[in-house]
């Protein structure tokens, strides 16, 4: 154990310990994991709709909501990152497709989220602005999220490994699908409801991923991002609610999340890093 093991200075700031002190199995996803989480979207789409021919609107829901959340909140988020070890063309592609899967933009995904590592809590990061307002503003700033990011994307694109190309491209396909499945009602409504789904997915994700999870008005970098434990957070958030680990060591993939929080407890610990627990 080297000397980063002091983790606290005299202003409260955090200093982490390196990656490699860690350890480097923390980027070390195996090729079944990628596999499943990679045909996870893909399966909940066709899950859905095999659900809703046979009007079991119940596991058609199930299928959509499992689709939004693990998409946005790690199998996306691991491509946006790109910690799958993947090659790059096959990471890009899977980024879009997937995304566009779930009517937003992978590439717009990108810009923004890498500016909110870079920038939060800065007026600039349109991500995390949300993080700054009353619980109800938050809900309602996701009615127009997906819209504004994809703007402000096609705007600041420029060096980010997101060019417009792939903006462009993204925008037309999710315009092209949303007009199809609204152009299959009335004599098929499955399209609809999945559209609808998931379109209502993505307007809570400001108020889950950036009001939940972030202190906007600390002073204290290493405070201005919640640090959650025990059993029942880990249950209902599907193990995911490692918002604080990620944003120290972003190139973790989320399979990798909850060993990640348990190397980071001591330090956590010692630097007086408060947690919100639920359950053991």
């Amino acid at each position: 154990m080297t000397e980063v093991a002091c983790i606290a200075d005299s202003t409260g700031s955090f200093r982490k310990p390196p990656l490699a002190e860690l350890g480097r199995d923390l980027l070390r996803v195996g090729r079944l994991e990628v596999t499943g989480s990679l045909v996870l979207p893909f399966a909940c789409v066709a899950g859905f709709f095999f659900a809703a021919s046979y009007h079991a609107w119940w596991a058609a829901v199930f299928f959509a909501v499992v689709q939004s959340f693990f998409t946005y909140a790690s199998i996306s988020h691991d491509l946006v990152h790109r910690t799958l070890g993947l090659p790059n063309w096959l990471n890009e592609l899977l980024l879009s497709a997937i995304e566009t899967l779930n009517f937003r933009s992978g590439h717009a995904f990108r810009v923004t989220h890498l500016h909110h590592h870079a920038r939060f809590p800065d007026s600039s990061d349109i991500e995390g602005q949300a993080a700054a307002m009353l619980w109800w503003r938050a809900l309602i700033e996701g009615l127009s999220a997906q819209p504004r990011y994809f703007v402000w994307a096609w705007r600041h694109c420029g060096g980010t490994g997101a060019s417009r190309s792939w903006l462009a491209v993204e925008g037309v396909m999710v315009t092209v699908l949303l007009v199809a499945c609204i152009a299959s009602y009335p004599s098929n409504p499955a399209p609809i409801v999945y559209a609808s789904l998931i379109l209502a997915g993505s307007w809570i994700f400001p108020f889950m991923t950036s009001f939940m999870p972030h202190r906007a008005h600390e002073k204290i970098p290493i405070r201005q991002t919640r640090l959650f434990r025990g059993s029942v957070i880990r249950c209902l958030t599907f193990n995911h609610l490692y918002h604080l680990e990620h944003h120290l060591y972003p190139q973790v993939p989320h399979h990798r999340w909850p060993q990640l929080a348990e190397k980071l407890d001591p330090f956590f610990k010692e630097a007086g890093i408060p947690e919100i627990r639920l359950g053991k």
